[in-house]
Parts: C-alpha cells; structure tokens; sequence
C-alpha cells in the first residue's frame, strides 16, 4: 500500500509499506479521505513541535474515514463495506487516568502519527489502515466521506465545549478561526449559545466564520476597537474559546470577559504572559482542553442526523499523489481552511 511519510521538515514521501496483520477484535479500513491537521504541518514544515521532533520515518495523519474490507475474528456489529470515521485516539484502558475517565490522559496513548515516543506512532495517511474495532464509528447513509472525516477536529471542540461547561443563554467569544475555531464555533451553536462574536487577523476565514454560525465578526488586526467596546460594564462575554494560542488573543478576551466567565484555551501557542489581576479581580476560570475521548462518538452522532453542517469547511482536497502540494495549501490560510486527501 501507498502512505504519506514525513523523514523530516519538508522531507514529504510517497512510500510503500506493508499492511499489518490482522488480529482478533480488529478490522482492516481502506480509507478514503484523511484531513490534514495542524500537527501535520508542523511536522511537515519545522520537523515537529516544541520539543517533539520527527526521530524516524512517521506515517501522517489522524482525520481518517474510509470503508471496512476485511473483519477479525469476534467483531460483531460492524460489517464489511460499512463506512467508518475512525477514532485515532487508543488510549490503554488501564492505567490510573483511563480508570478514571480520563483516557484522554492515557500513560500509555497510542494516538495516531505522533513523534512524542519512540518508536513513534505511526498515522493513519494510508491505504489501508489495521484498527480496533471499537475506534470506528459506522457513517449514516447520504453522509460524505469527507464529512466523516472531520469527525475528529470536531471531537476536539466538543471537548472544548464540554470543558467550558453548559452554554446554553450564553454569549461566547472564539479568538482565532482556523479549523478548530470555525468548528468551536459550530459546537457552541449546537450546544445552545445565545450570541457568538468571532475574530481573527484575516478577513477570509472571518467570511467562513459567518458562514457557519457566527453572529458577529472583528478583525482585530484592522479594527481592535470593535471589540475593546465590549468591555464596558466590566465585560459582555460569559465564555471565550480561544483558538490562535496567541498572547494579545488572550488579553483582549480576559478585557472584555464578565466577571466569573470562562476562558477556555484551544490554540497551541508559546509561553504568554497574562494580567494576573484582571484574572483574580473578576474571578476568571482558565481551563485547557486536550484531545477528546467519548466525543468522537457524539461528533459522529450529530454529523449522521445533520444536526451540525461541516461541509463549507473543506477548502480542497487532493489526491494522494499530491500530497506535497495538499500539505502547501493547507498552510496557506487566506485560501484554505480544512485541505484532505483522497485516498
């Protein structure tokens, strides 16, 4: 089979590889659509990511949905030619945190195309991909491929959401609208926000901000002033997902936060410097969120009954041949916001 391997910061290959075995309680998919992440590129264009660096040859790739072709022994309620968005996230299911709940913080994670251990984990950007049965996720009838594919940055807003607490009334500020943003902003929707401003540097993605949801937008980098006027009366928002990890985001939302709302850190970003006081004297909570466990399956669930439409969010897709020139588009965000393969 055909996979997307990264040697090395704008070292990209096409390779052959050999499936893997198939053992009990597993299936074999052929996927046929993988969504090109924010980890993927920096993969793609420094190597990796803080101290995280690309040590071997690593199969890409986590935002996968494809077709069953071939069943273990002992997998039931799955069947060869269903369609599946595949879970990247194989949490070991027995340390302290998994027994908690919190598989999200597995010791022992096995989260697809991650250069964290070594060996590393290899990804999911190929033809064929072995995995458990419980990572899939059947896909309704009349739902794309490509939808089911997005299932996994959408998991990660959920999770966002489910940190920020119940939204229901509320007035939410998201700060940054590349993919996980714009989706932040979709989950917040579904999950009964009264009112969401959007900003950003970047008058395109704030188009695709209204398109999906948003009440208002602000470029900040053009007219901060629009929202430094929400900071009257000590604040106007009861919740801000902040999606740019960057510090002046950051700021500007604790200014025009309310007394006891919450700020909920999405975007990876360098270390900020925060105006402690402004944190105690309004009593803000400050949560971060990391990956996603049981909401992959509610991501899945709300994209088979259409509750939620992620469709205007693919930009492009391109086929697995061109896979340099998919990872180039992806990095370019006053074209693109979610860019995917085709397998």
């Amino acid at each position: 089979m055909k996979a997307v391997v990264i040697h090395a910061a704008k070292d990209l290959r096409i390779e052959e590889r050999q499936t893997e075995q198939l053992a009990a309680g597993q299936v074999e998919v052929a996927i046929e659509a993988g969504g090109i992440c924010g980890s993927d590129l920096h993969y793609y264009n420094h190597g990796g990511f803080g101290t995280v660096r690309v040590r071997e040859p690593m199969i890409l790739g986590h935002e996968v949905a494809g077709t069953i072709t071939v069943l273990g022994e002992r997998v039931s309620g799955l069947a060869v030619g269903d369609r599946v968005a595949v879970s990247p996230s194989r949490p070991c299911n027995a340390c302290d945190y998994c027994l908690k709940g919190q598989q999200n913080h597995c010791f022992n994670m096995r989260f697809y195309g991650s250069a964290m251990p070594m060996p590393h984990i290899q990804g999911a950007f190929r033809q064929r991909l072995v995995a458990e049965a419980w990572q899939c996720h059947k896909v309704a009838d009349g739902i794309s491929i490509n939808e089911a594919a997005m299932a996994e940055p959408f998991a990660v807003a959920l999770h966002g959401v489910n940190r920020a607490g119940a939204l229901t009334g509320k007035r939410v500020l998201v700060t940054g609208c590349g993919p996980i943003g714009a989706l932040a902003i979709i989950a917040a929707r579904a999950h009964g926000a009264r009112e969401i401003v959007a900003t950003d540097v970047m008058d395109a993605v704030l188009e695709k901000a209204l398109e999906i949801g948003a009440d208002r937008v602000i470029n900040v980098a053009s007219d901060p002033e629009q929202l430094s006027a929400y900071s009257i009366g000590k604040g106007y928002f009861d919740v801000q997902f902040e999606a740019s990890g960057n510090e002046r985001a950051v700021r500007s939302g604790l200014e025009v936060l309310k007394p006891r709302s919450t700020v909920v850190q999405l975007g990876l970003g360098g270390d900020v410097s925060i105006p402690q006081n402004m944190v105690v004297a309004k009593e803000i909570e400050m949560k971060g969120t990391f990956r996603f466990h049981e909401e992959f399956g509610l991501a899945v669930a709300l994209i088979n009954k259409r509750r939620v439409n992620l469709k205007p969010l693919l930009t492009g897709t391109f086929p697995l041949e061109d896979a340099i020139t998919a990872f180039e588009a992806a990095g370019d965000r006053s074209k693109s916001m979610k860019v995917q393969l085709a397998f």
